[in-house]
């Protein structure tokens, strides 16, 4: 297995620390999560900030696992510079998402996580490498990216439209359209001529 290139391993990094640091010092959470703007709370830094958070260990561990396989193979790919345009396109597309979201139902709840940035990669592994045949922790079943990709934002808007549970379905999806929408534009008959 190759080791893990440099922005995702400090990402994991920052993650892993942001996590340990917040569990001794809960109160200040509070000023890096993403609030929704009607909350009286939201700041200038939170839709980027809120990407290092998260609730609990399970959603670090899924998240870092997410980023262990789809962001290694992308930075190696694309390389550090490219690899995190899309990492921080995908972070503020799913913020920019959430916001919208929170302000059209009214909640005040934050929203904390990486999961936008995971998500924005999902796609773009599946845009990239998409007849590569992976094997997700759930389903185990062997199956192409694009198929994968597919199942996984299908879910997410079922499930955005659903009963609340606490999850932030549409900065996933945010975060895919991000990094769709950057690679159409790395993509773009213009930017090539």
């Amino acid at each position: 297995m190759p080791p893990l290139p440099q922005v995702t391993k400090a990402f994991m990094l920052a993650c892993a620390g942001a996590f340990c640091f917040f569990i001794l010092f809960p109160s200040l959470a509070f000023w890096f999560e993403l609030w929704p703007l009607q909350s009286g709370a939201f700041l200038p830094w939170q839709p980027l900030s809120y990407a290092f958070l998260h609730g609990d260990f399970m959603h670090l561990l899924f998240n870092m696992l997410g980023l262990w396989m789809f962001g290694g193979e992308l930075e190696r790919v694309w390389g550090p510079k490219r690899y995190t345009q899309i990492l921080v396109a995908s972070t503020l597309s799913a913020a920019a998402v959430q916001l919208l979201f929170t302000w059209v139902i009214g909640t005040n709840a934050p929203t904390v996580g990486a999961s936008g940035a995971i998500f924005g990669l999902l796609l773009s592994f599946g845009m990239l490498f998409p007849n590569r045949i992976i094997v997700p922790l759930i389903p185990p079943i062997p199956m192409k990216a694009k198929y994968f990709v597919a199942i996984f934002g299908g879910l997410e808007l079922i499930l955005g439209f659903g009963r609340s549970s606490g999850v932030a379905h549409f900065a996933h999806l945010g975060g895919m359209l991000g990094a769709w929408l950057l690679i159409r534009h790395w993509r773009s008959p213009r930017r090539r001529g």
